[in-house]
């Protein structure tokens, strides 16, 4: 028996969630090759709320264990792969949302969807980044392959006290780059500058409509994680030849934008999907968050919740009340 967040339908179709114990032998993925992973720590994302809310439908089978990342240590393997005591991560995929997840102390998983972490790199540490950490990396690895340069100019990081735009801000300060970090929560002002913000921007100054499809150029380079009117915006103040990536939707799918920016300033716009990267772009995404976040840092942007209190934290963190990132211990009991 393990214990497990399990989300279900009740009879009006609202989603409910509890922390229930369920047998091992309704794992799911036992009848192909699979690697049973004892959990650590999993964590609460934006996506991980809007399954245990139940505000959006990204939940495509009930019941369903959520949690879309994990870091513990191999239980049992059919896999030459993985082997009983490994030490693996595991990010997107689909899990916790069409296969159960890491908000358990137990998952059955696909043995192509773990990569080890680094060596110096913690469960505790690879949750604390998560998902999240692994999608900035990702945003930030593209800006350096399109040529973006420490030296180009500003980059802005938009949503920046949430887990990516946290984790955006320590990466690209430890590289060198200067950083303009955007957010809703303007008495955190000094807290995004210990994590190497350069400068902190009211949110409201993107997140309006503006009607202006080119606005003045400051960005050489944006890492966005808000979508909508923020990501129309930013783009149309990216200089000539600047590199926007897009990771998030905080304030909506939309993209009220012109094509000016395009192809009068040469903006490119790279989509940054964490999903279904290869295996090779995930470990190059880990290798860069092991060798460039400071631990001392990290761990000023994290809150420690048990199974329960992941539950009751989700409505918060999709209300923007929440700071940095969620590590869920699942084996702690408040």
């Amino acid at each position: 028996m393990f214990k497990a967040i399990q989300l279900d339908k009740d009879d009006a179709g609202a989603t409910r969630a509890a922390v229930v114990e369920i047998d091992d032998a309704a794992l799911p993925i036992r009848d192909e090759e699979h690697v049973v992973v004892d959990i650590g720590y999993s964590t609460l994302n934006f996506k991980d709320a809007l399954a245990i809310t139940g505000r959006s439908p990204v939940v495509r089978r009930f019941p369903m264990v959520p949690g879309i990342d994990c870091a513990g240590t191999v239980r049992e393997s059919t896999s030459a792969q993985w082997h009983a005591g490994d030490a693996v991560i595991l990010n997107g995929w689909g899990v916790g949302e069409a296969h159960w997840g890491g908000l358990a102390q137990r998952a059955s998983l696909k043995p192509q969807w773990l990569i080890a972490p680094p060596a110096g790199l913690s469960a505790f540490d690879a949750m604390a980044l998560g998902t999240a950490g692994y999608t900035a990396a990702l945003s930030v690895i593209a800006l350096q392959r399109a040529g973006v340069k420490p030296g180009d100019g500003e980059v802005l990081v938009t949503g920046a006290t949430g887990g990516v735009g946290g984790v955006s801000t320590m990466l690209l300060a430890a590289l060198g780059y200067t950083v303009v970090a955007t957010t809703g929560k303007t008495a955190e002002a000094d807290y995004l500058k210990t994590l190497g913000a350069h400068e902190v921007l009211d949110r409201a100054l993107l997140s309006a409509p503006s009607g202006k499809p080119l606005q003045k150029e400051r960005w050489a380079g944006v890492v966005d994680s808000v979508g909508s009117h923020t990501l129309a915006n930013a783009c149309a103040t990216t200089r000539y030849g600047g590199v926007v990536t897009a990771c998030g939707l905080a304030q909506g799918m939309d993209l009220p934008a012109s094509v000016a920016p395009f192809i009068l300033r040469g903006v490119s716009l790279l989509g940054i999907d964490s999903v279904m990267a290869s295996t090779e772009r995930r470990v190059e995404a880990w290798a860069l968050l092991d060798a460039h976040v400071d631990r001392r840092k990290l761990a000023a942007t994290v809150t420690t919740v048990d199974l329960a209190g992941a539950i009751a934290t989700a409505p918060s963190l999709l209300d923007g009340k929440v700071r940095g990132r969620v590590v869920v211990d699942v084996n702690r009991n408040d």
